[in-house]
């Protein structure tokens, strides 16, 4: 089975909401069109002070929505503005990631597991935006994927496979382990989608999302995993293999 891969999910559970407008957002530069959805963690002891640091004009920090512990959805970007949750950071050659994506920031400090109704939330959420935007699975990323050498959300808590198994994001297949070659991995990992880094910063990010659990240096079974994701998802996919 190929996690991620197939048509866009279905919209499914209706959805607690909660409308609060934050004044930290402008325009999409250049008539983006909305191609990613960016998952974040607020890294906070709640949700409400996340709120209101993100509605805080001060910290012009922003995201389209917060997803509380409870699973309600605090709306606070309209989808048509860009808001300021991505920063510095590129993915698949876009610099401006805050202007061709939508930022979703989790309740979670970063340690601990993520909260059952938060995640039913947010997969919801997640198939009524791709659906709504033509986004496929492909494009939800966390922020470390796109700032791997200075973020590290939504961690190794956040469960990317449960996503990927609903077609809310993509999953590499476990191939058999293969040869370590520094060059071939980062490469591999640039063509999936990853700015170009080194290989310690590409490696860490890499296992934030896909080994949470793996250590030491790079192995032959993150070789495999990039190849798949490369050949499978890659920018520029030989003719005949996407």
């Amino acid at each position: 089975m190929q996690l991620g891969s197939g048509t866009i999910p279905t919209v499914c559970a209706k959805l607690k909401r909660i409308s609060h407008p934050s004044p930290n957002f402008g325009p999409r530069r250049g008539g983006a069109r909305i191609s990613l959805i960016v998952l974040h963690y607020t890294a906070m002891p709640s949700a409400t002070e996340a709120v209101e640091r993100l509605c805080d004009a001060q910290h012009e920090v922003s995201a389209h929505y917060l997803i509380a512990e409870s699973g309600t959805i605090y709306d606070m970007v309209d989808d048509a503005h860009r808001a300021w949750h991505a920063g510095a950071g590129s993915w698949r050659g876009c610099d401006d990631v805050n202007s061709q994506s939508i930022g979703i920031e989790l309740a979670n400090d970063g340690a601990s597991p993520f909260a059952a109704p938060l995640m039913t939330a947010l997969e919801s959420l997640l198939a009524q935006l791709m659906q709504k935007y033509e986004i496929s699975p492909v494009g939800v990323i966390g922020h470390s994927d796109m700032a791997p050498d200075r973020k590290s959300d939504p961690g190794r808590r956040f469960d990317w496979r449960r996503l990927a198994l609903q077609r809310l994001a993509v999953w590499p297949v476990a191939n058999d382990p293969i040869a370590i070659d520094d060059a071939v991995f980062q490469q591999n990992l640039q063509r999936f989608g990853y700015p170009d880094a080194s290989l310690s910063v590409l490696l860490d990010a890499f296992r934030q999302r896909f080994r949470p659990a793996a250590n030491g240096a790079l192995d032959g079974q993150d070789m495999a995993m990039s190849a798949d994701l490369a050949h499978r998802f890659g920018v520029d996919p030989a003719p005949g293999t996407a």
